[in-house]
């Protein structure tokens, strides 16, 4: 996973672009890229810093949780429903998500189905 640039070096970065640099000349003379170098003065003058953002975790959770309720419901009208089903009936409401997330939605909450067997027992080993 990457890691972001230290918060020294950009700071750095923007007092030589500060100090007179162009943003391209402060990025060669620091090493890092232009990119990273344009990148971080926007952010200062935007939000005051060139604090980097967090990185990794969910991003994407606040789609499906904005219809925990038609999903919830979903399964209560029907306790064995499939996640292949949960995720048609969404996309009849104009919601594409995938079964993964779908899934994931469900161990948030700590929601499992489990299976009975449907075997009979066996007579002479018992099934622990």
């Amino acid at each position: 996973m990457s890691k972001a640039l230290s918060l020294d070096l950009r700071e750095r970065v923007i007092a030589a672009i500060d100090g007179g640099l162009s943003c391209r000349a402060a990025a060669a003379r620091f090493g890092v890229s232009a990119a990273s170098a344009i990148r971080w003065r926007q952010l200062t003058l935007s939000q005051g810093d060139a604090r980097p953002g967090a990185l990794g975790g969910d991003r994407r959770s606040g789609l499906i949780e904005q219809n925990a309720d038609v999903i919830l419901a979903m399964v209560e009208a029907k306790p064995d429903i499939t996640l292949a089903e949960l995720q048609a009936g969404l996309a009849e409401r104009g919601v594409a998500v995938s079964g993964s997330s779908i899934w994931r939605f469900f161990n948030r909450r700590r929601i499992t189905l489990k299976k009975s067997r449907r075997t009979r027992t066996n007579r002479t080993v018992p099934i622990s």
